[in-house]
């Protein structure tokens, strides 16, 4: 028995934020033959399960980057950003004019008017031919497509004692901005600081990561770690490639995730999943 754990995007899911019919396939065919599949992402709870009810799959699920874990109506583990972190970071995300979003249980919480700040910054980086108003409007449409996104005026007005933030997301086109932010985390500490992609920070308690939730799951099912398999793209995916027994990067993986990889598998809209399961798992 192998614990197969699968990123989402960029990975497992469609340009539409779909499973294919081949992925979906070769999931069934696993667990039929007594695997444990897992899908480890950074999207949130709520979403990830909403995901994974569209595509009538049943799967534990690894959420928001390794800080939160979930199996059989119940959590295998939680980590929470500490209170007086995360009251000192949102003033921080404020005075630097980024985008962020707050993930609790119950979902994504986002203050209205966001977007605009990424409408400003493409101005800024207008010099990078690489954001257009086409890139960006998909962007946005990406982050408004999340299952529990909720639209707030301000996010001390729902949750004023900041106790049960389990992931910040920031997205921002501007280097520096970045760069400044992450300045400032590195003083804290007890923050982890990840990416699932070069314009993305995402923040969580300083022992989240998917590496970390992996070896929680592996430990929940009595798999060895030897026995465990991670598939992804990106560099929040590098934690559980350390892990893992057997890593498998997408064709579409960053060349530093690929580096650090056993395999390397198709892109994901070329039914890389399918492949790397029937490969290197199942035909085994």
């Amino acid at each position: 028995m192998k614990l197969i754990a699968i990123d989402l995007d960029g990975t497992l899911l469609t340009d539409e934020g779909t499973i294919s019919t081949a992925n979906r396939s070769a999931i069934l065919d696993a667990q039929q033959k007594g695997h444990i599949v897992c899908i480890a992402s950074g999207r949130s709870l709520p979403d990830t399960k909403e995901i994974l009810r569209l595509a009538k799959l049943d799967c534990p699920i690894i959420a928001g980057n390794g800080a939160t874990s979930f199996h059989c109506g119940e959590h295998v583990h939680k980590l929470y950003l500490d209170k007086e972190v995360a009251k000192r970071i949102m003033p921080t995300l404020r005075d630097l004019h980024v985008y962020y979003e707050v993930y609790v249980d119950e979902g994504v919480l986002v203050e209205t008017g966001m977007e605009d700040l990424l409408w400003l910054e493409m101005e800024q980086a207008g010099h990078n031919e690489s954001y257009t108003s086409e890139s960006l409007q998909r962007t946005i449409a990406i982050q408004h497509s999340q299952h529990g996104l909720q639209f707030i005026d301000k996010y001390e007005t729902v949750a004023p004692d900041y106790v049960g933030i389990y992931k910040i997301f920031v997205l921002s086109f501007l280097k520096e901005k970045r760069d400044q932010l992450k300045k400032v985390l590195e003083l804290e500490g007890d923050v982890s600081i990840t990416s699932s992609g070069r314009e993305k920070l995402e923040i969580a308690h300083h022992r989240a990561s998917k590496g970390y939730a992996l070896e929680r799951m592996a430990n929940h099912f009595n798999i060895p770690m030897e026995n465990t398999v991670a598939i992804g793209d990106n560099f929040n995916d590098v934690s559980m490639f350390e892990k893992a027994g057997i890593s498998i990067s997408m064709g579409n993986a960053e060349e530093e995730v690929k580096q650090l990889s056993t395999y390397t598998t198709s892109n994901y809209d070329e039914e890389g999943v399918a492949k790397a399961i029937r490969r290197y798992v199942t035909s085994l």
